[in-house]
Formats: structure tokens, C-alpha cells, sequence
């Protein structure tokens, strides 16, 4: 084990963590897939614009919030950081649960709960990628950023599939109850670390640093940069799945909820394959980037003409199992290549530009999909990955 896919797991405090991630991971994938069917489904007439806004919302203060998350992540107790995050967020799947079971919620409660869960996810997201490092040490970290990214895919195969059935069965907010219900989980496995056992970085306020220093030190590195590029256009036309899957679920193939909860599990089984291919690897190449990038793009090019749901499933997959290899290659080698003290920064930064580019996209894709069809709004994430794939190439061609 010590050399191989699960090696991490060999390290207390990251077992107890991983399970506690697991369990909160199946509740988060539950909440998405079962927001995503409130908006287009109950409260809109399938307005894949209205799913695009909720995402706008809820990703958007990666971007806003950018100089503050990343500074916090590097400057405060990351523990301690995550044990305010995931209680906050709690909070709010159940404010948003209750709203839903008592028939009082209406389209601008998502909205404002979309905004909210955002501004506190944006300070959560650089403060749990990093906290992998605290947990493992630099050594294993490839292995356990591979490995976290399993857990989520372990999640989404079975939290989309499990709130199909919950909102065909009992409707929509149980998912919401039971995703509140789920961040005990991760609570409990924080309070169970070793903290003596914890390797902590230096912290930004005993070193040098301030705000605007993650800009600085991306500035002064090229490699950095193309990743960054690469993953703005991958992240703004590309990670848009909601829109994607829902829109062909509901317009194209005349699907329920279950068949939409399905598919998305269809595709985790792709990202949790390339996962665990990650896992393996000892450490990650800049040259996967521009290969994997070319492949998402050829899977959302079959998908988008894949004339039944199996077909379509089949490409969602290799779409998984690309975009996955693709963003823990990213993940790992922006942490790896950056000195400890300026991590934080460093991957809120990526956050911001690999997520927080959805208010960007989410609406473009959704008025893509409305205008012209689901069909087309496919269209546009291959373009992203093709595009992405060009930009790498051409850093790997440049002339030394």
C-alpha cells in the first residue's frame, strides 16, 4: 500500500478524513443534482438560463472573494477554518430543505441560498485542497489529491442516483435535509484528528506575503499561466454539467429525475476511473494536460451527436474520465511547484479561474442550449476542450 493506488490511507489523520469527506460528499452530490431539478423542473418551465444563474450564483464568489479565500487559507488554522465552512453550509442545506418541504420556497430563495453557500464555499475550497498537504505531507500529496477526487466520484455515482429516486419517491427536499444531515460527517472527523500528527506550512503571517502576492508569483511563472489559461476555458464552456446533462435529460431523450440522476452517476464512473488512474501515477506531467484536453473535447463532440440516452452515457464516461485526469494534473502540479507559504493563494487562484469563470459560462451555455438546443450548448464545451488543448501544445512546442 505504501507504494501503491491507496497509500495515503495508511496516514490515521487522512483515513479520518477521507471518510468523513465521503459521507458529506454523497450528501453535496444529493443537494446539486436535487437543485438542479427544483430549478428546472418545479419552480421553472425546464429554463436551463435559470439552472445557469443558480451556478453563476453559487460559483461566482470564487472569483469576487479570490484575494481574501486564498490569503485565509495560507494565514489561519485550516482545521479550524474547515470547521466553520462545513457548519456554515449545513446551515444553509437546511434553511433551503425546510423552504422545500413546507411548499414555501419560490425561485429567488434558491437564488439567495446559491449566493450565500457560494461565498462560503469560496472560502472552504482553498482552505480544504491545501489541507490535503496537512494531512499527508508533500510526499504523498499527488496520491491524495487523486484519491479525494475518488471520493467525490465515488459520491456522485451514487448521491445523483439516491436523489432521483428521493425526488420521484418524496420529492426534492429530503435531499436537502439529508445533505444538511451529512456535514456532522466531516464535523466529527475534524474534531477526531491527531492535530499533533497534522504537518501545518508556514503561515503567510509569519513570512512574507500579503493579498496580492498569489498574483505576483503566478506572473513571474509561464507554466502556470498556460495551466491557468487552460482551465478558464475548460472551467467557463466546459464543467457546465448541470446545464449539459439536465437539458438533454429533460429536452432530448424526454427523461424524469431518475434518468437524470442516472446519467450523472453514469459519468462519475468515468472521473472515479480517472481517479484511481491518477492515484498511481508518482507524479503528474505537464503533457497530460493538452492530451486530456483534446479527449474531453472529442467526448462532448460523440455526445453531442449521440442519437440515443446509452450513447450519450457512453461518451459522458470518456468526458469523466478526461476532465478528471485533466483537473487533478492541474491540482497537483500547481501545489507541488509552489513553495508551501504561498499555496493558499495559489490554488484559490485556480478556483477562481476554474470555477469562478461560471457566472461566466453558465449563462452562455444555458442561453446556448434554449436558443439552439441542448445539442449545441455540447458544442461549445468540445470547442473549450479543443481549445485548451491548443494553448498546451503550443507552450510544449515553444522554443527553449
Amino acid at each position: 500500500m505504501a507504494n501503491g493506488t491507496f497509500r495515503s490511507l495508511k496516514v490515521f489523520n487522512y483515513r479520518v478524513w477521507a471518510l468523513g469527506s465521503l459521507v458529506s460528499n454523497v450528501g453535496t452530490w444529493m443537494q446539486r443534482t436535487a437543485q438542479d431539478w427544483l430549478v428546472l423542473a418545479e419552480l421553472t418551465d425546464h429554463s436551463a438560463t435559470a439552472v445557469g444563474i443558480v451556478m453563476g450564483l453559487q460559483f461566482g464568489p470564487q472569483l469576487l472573494l479570490l484575494p481574501w479565500t486564498g490569503y485565509a487559507a495560507d494565514r489561519f488554522d485550516r482545521r479550524r477554518l474547515l470547521i466553520a465552512t462545513q457548519a456554515a453550509s449545513g446551515i444553509l442545506a437546511l434553511v433551503l430543505g425546510l423552504l422545500v418541504v413546507t411548499g414555501f420556497v419560490q425561485l429567488w430563495h434558491v437564488y439567495g441560498l446559491a449566493l450565500l453557500s457560494g461565498c462560503v464555499n469560496a472560502v472552504d475550497g482553498p482552505a480544504r485542497q491545501t489541507f490535503v498537504s496537512d494531512l499527508v505531507g508533500d510526499d504523498d500529496l499527488s496520491n491524495a489529491v487523486a484519491l479525494n477526487s475518488a471520493s467525490i466520484n465515488v459520491a456522485q455515482m451514487v448521491g445523483p442516483a439516491v436523489a432521483g429516486v428521493l425526488i420521484a419517491v418524496v420529492g426534492s427536499g429530503w435531499a436537502f435535509l439529508i445533505n444538511a444531515a451529512s456535514f456532522g460527517a466531516v464535523l466529527v472527523s475534524l474534531g477526531f484528528l491527531r492535530v499533533a500528527e497534522l504537518h501545518p506550512n508556514a503561515r503567510a503571517g509569519r513570512a512574507r506575503g500579503g493579498l496580492v502576492d498569489g498574483f505576483r508569483h503566478v506572473r513571474s511563472r509561464p507554466d502556470l499561466i498556460v495551466i491557468l489559461g487552460m482551465l478558464f476555458l475548460v472551467g467557463t464552456f466546459g464543467l457546465e454539467f448541470p446545464i449539459f446533462i439536465s437539458t438533454m435529460s429533460t429536452g432530448v431523450f424526454h427523461g424524469g429525475a431518475d434518468q437524470y440522476g442516472l446519467l450523472t452517476s453514469v459519468m462519475a464512473l468515468g472521473t472515479l476511473a480517472g481517479a484511481l488512474l491518477a492515484a498511481r501515477r508518482e507524479q503528474p506531467r505537464f503533457g497530460l494536460l493538452p492530451l486530456t484536453a483534446a479527449i474531453f473535447g472529442l467526448g462532448f463532440a460523440f455526445a453531442a451527436i449521440a442519437p440515443n440516452v446509452w450513447l450519450f452515457g457512453a461518451a459522458l464516461v470518456v468526458v469523466g474520465v478526461s476532465i478528471l485526469t485533466f483537473t487533478n494534473s492541474t491540482s497537483s502540479l500547481m501545489q507541488l511547484s509552489t513553495e508551501p507559504v504561498m499555496r493558499g493563494r495559489v490554488m484559490a487562484l485556480r478556483l477562481a479561474i476554474g470555477v469562478g469563470a461560471t457566472p461566466i459560462g453558465a449563462p452562455i451555455v444555458g442561453w446556448v442550449a434554449d436558443a439552439f438546443g441542448p445539442r449545441w450548448a455540447l458544442g461549445v464545451g468540445a470547442a473549450s476542450g479543443f481549445a485548451a488543448a491548443i494553448v498546451g501544445l503550443h507552450y510544449l512546442m515553444r522554443p527553449e
